[in-house]
């Protein structure tokens, strides 16, 4: 048996996110200085932003909230799957790099949706 839930930090969601943001984050020092204010600036900000939006949720302490959150962080998985897209179109990401990223935000999104549904959103 799974130990209870005592922070956001113990839900998976929150950790896959964190995980995934601090990935997306290295990944996103790595891109050319002309992207410093584009790409570069937004992938930081979203890819936070995730486990971010967990756990604001989490802290809510009301379900409506919290799930509002969660589809918030869900919304900000797709625009940063999106903008992950353009890095490997654009050639700043690697493709095995980009498949790395892509998979752990999938994996995200996966346990996300799966906490959304839980919780009957």
């Amino acid at each position: 048996m799974s130990e209870p839930i005592k922070s956001y930090r113990d839900l998976i969601a929150w950790q896959k996110a964190y995980a995934l943001g601090k990935a997306v984050y290295q990944a996103a020092g790595q891109l050319p200085e002309a992207e410093r204010f584009g790409l570069m600036s937004s992938l930081r900000r979203i890819g936070t932003g995730i486990a971010s939006h967990i756990a604001q949720g989490y802290g809510r302490g009301n379900t409506p909230d919290y799930i509002w959150f969660l589809k918030q962080a869900r919304g900000e998985l797709y625009v940063l799957d999106t903008q992950l897209l353009f890095c490997l179109d654009f050639k700043y990401v690697l493709q095995g790099q980009y498949t790395q990223l892509k998979s752990d935000l999938d994996e995200s999104e996966r346990v996300l949706a799966g906490l959304i549904r839980s919780l009957g959103g």
